[in-house]
């Protein structure tokens, strides 16, 4: 058996229904030979976040995986491959390399040296009967630690190395680990003592499927939680001790208890600094429970680390805090008044904006009024960068897990259209929407022609502002004679010339019934782009 054949069939083995790909690479027709559907994309990097939602959606069981050629297709890839590292996703990277003769020689691109830095690891193809080892190599290391792409070149002239038959391959295990039980009661104690402790949960919830032990601890301890960006949707945001998600933009009452904090928990998150990220107060407590040692210590000073798996780690907490509390839960009460009487401020000075009746719109009513009119539990949704996101996180209440997709480490422009996509490949029941804005468009609207041309219905919300970098717009008078940031374009009429359904949408009135049109769109099984003209919003809910 030729070698792209045979990584086709050991993609198959380990259960990968799908192949996001950018032709030329042999592995793609043999993927399709192996009855694993390809998908073919426009541009690569957006392949790569399709990819990137299909094993969040699957906590990792069903790795997404990436095809390319070599050179030029795999340079185009860096920026998305990055980003899933920074994300902590699970991506079998499959690009191909120059042959074996000259891989090494410069100027020549070698995927195994420049995408090592931003990968778990990376290796190229060095011969037919190596195929099985090095497959083998890559799923342990995708299904088992810190998810984060795995990187494995096929050189040009090795496509069609022989591998020994029959295949010599079994789909890998996956493995879990819990945190030291000495560590757990030390852990316990320090939260069952906390006079005004709050949890602050990230994305390993999502990747063990933590959900009830989240809720359980939190109501146990009556403790308020609140998520990173990508942790959101871990914990229904309806229930009377969620804060919401921080990340540029916050509700105030995630500011509110992590200020006032004693004792801050960090559940399944890595407390990574960025721009984008909740800046942890000082002088606070800092119990840390997560899947990498090598987070422990790293942005906040902990008192206790808790290294291991999400589930397991907070299951063994549970226990450990119910002795101690010999079989009575903490009284929440207090903890829902203080909540509900932050968040009401809150809301109450910012209702203006979520339910403006002015032209241009304002996004903030567009996303209120989108909020209202889906159905939250039967929907994914995801964003882009910028002020996409800053003005949807704070607001939107997410009630189920996965019902959204939140990043935000290094904000490429462009991630929530292939996030959608994939997500409603891997999720066709549910309504799946990404909201992006007209510079994000710019850079990966052209696979929109994707979502029609592979039959993929999902809901774009576009929030056209005719900027970009609005920022600029609050700059000092003097310097707005640059105005090459305002841009054009005539986003709903690009949609309908790809064969999708495209509306323009200007007046407030009609924001619900244009939802409601593109939502029996996608329903019909057509993709629909709302284009909202919106108006500057400069202002974001920032603490």
């Amino acid at each position: 058996m030729k070698a792209a054949a045979a990584i086709a069939e050991i993609l198959k083995r380990e259960g990968v229904e799908m192949v996001f790909a950018y032709p030329r690479n042999a592995v793609i027709e043999a993927a399709a030979e192996a009855d694993i559907r390809p998908i073919i994309v426009r541009q690569e990097r957006i392949a790569v976040h399709m990819a990137d939602a299909v094993a969040r959606l699957s906590h990792g069981k069903q790795i997404g995986v990436f095809a390319c050629q070599h050179g030029p297709g795999i340079e185009n890839a860096f920026g998305s491959v990055a980003q899933a590292y920074s994300e902590s996703i699970p991506l079998l990277i499959l690009p191909g390399g120059y042959a074996t003769r000259i891989a090494h020689v410069p100027d020549n691109f070698n995927s195994t040296k420049v995408l090592a830095p931003v990968s778990k690891h990376a290796e190229p193809i060095t011969s037919g009967a190596e195929v099985p080892n090095i497959m083998r190599r890559a799923f342990s290391m995708l299904r088992n630690g810190r998810h984060r792409p795995v990187v494995v070149e096929i050189p040009n002239d090795l496509y069609a190395a022989e591998v020994p038959e029959p295949i010599d391959y079994v789909p890998v295990y996956t493995t879990r680990s819990g945190p030291d039980p000495d560590d757990v009661k030390r852990a316990a104690r320090v939260l069952v003592d906390a006079k005004r402790l709050t949890i602050y949960a990230g994305a390993g919830i999502h990747w063990a499927g933590a959900y009830e032990e989240l809720r359980e601890l939190a109501e146990l301890l009556g403790a308020p939680v609140c998520t990173s960006l990508e942790g959101k949707s871990a914990f229904d945001e309806t229930h009377p001790l969620a804060l919401g998600a921080g990340g540029a933009a916050m509700p105030k009452t995630v500011r509110h208890f992590l200020d006032n904090a004693d004792v801050i928990f960090g559940a399944g998150c890595s407390f990574s600094e960025s721009a984008f990220a909740i800046k942890m107060p000082r002088g606070k407590t800092f119990v840390h429970a997560t899947s990498d040692p090598n987070d422990l210590n790293k942005s906040v000073r902990s008192l206790v680390g808790l290294a291991g798996d999400a589930q397991l780690t907070l299951r063994a907490l549970i226990e450990a805090c119910r002795e101690l509390l010999e079989g009575t839960a903490s009284d929440p009460t207090a903890a829902h008044v203080e909540i509900a009487s932050v968040e009401a401020a809150w809301l109450a000075e910012w209702m203006p904006k979520l339910t403006s009746t002015e032209t241009p719109l304002s996004p903030y009513r567009v996303l209120w009024d989108l909020q209202h009119t889906v159905d939250k539990a039967e929907t994914i949704i995801t964003h882009d960068a910028g002020s996409p996101r800053d003005q949807l996180t704070p607001f939107w209440k997410s009630t189920a897990p996965h019902s959204y997709i939140g990043w935000g480490k290094t904000t490429q422009l462009g991630y929530g259209l292939g996030l959608a996509m994939g997500a409603k490949l891997a999720r066709p029941d549910k309504l799946c929407i990404n909201v992006w804005g007209d510079a994000a468009i710019g850079f990966t609207g052209m696979d929109f022609e994707t979502a029609v041309r592979e039959r993929i219905p999902i809901l774009s919300i576009l929030l056209n502002n005719s900027a970009m970098a609005i920022e600029l717009n609050v700059m000092p008078e003097a310097t707005k004679k640059y105005r090459s940031t305002d841009i054009s374009g005539d986003y709903a009429a690009m949609a309908r010339a790809f064969g999708a359904y495209g509306e323009r949408i200007t007046a407030p009135e009609e924001i619900v019934p244009a939802i409601k049109r593109g939502i029996e769109q996608t329903r019909a099984g057509k993709p629909a782009l709302l284009e909202f003209i919106t108006a500057q919003e400069t202002k974001a809910s920032r603490y």
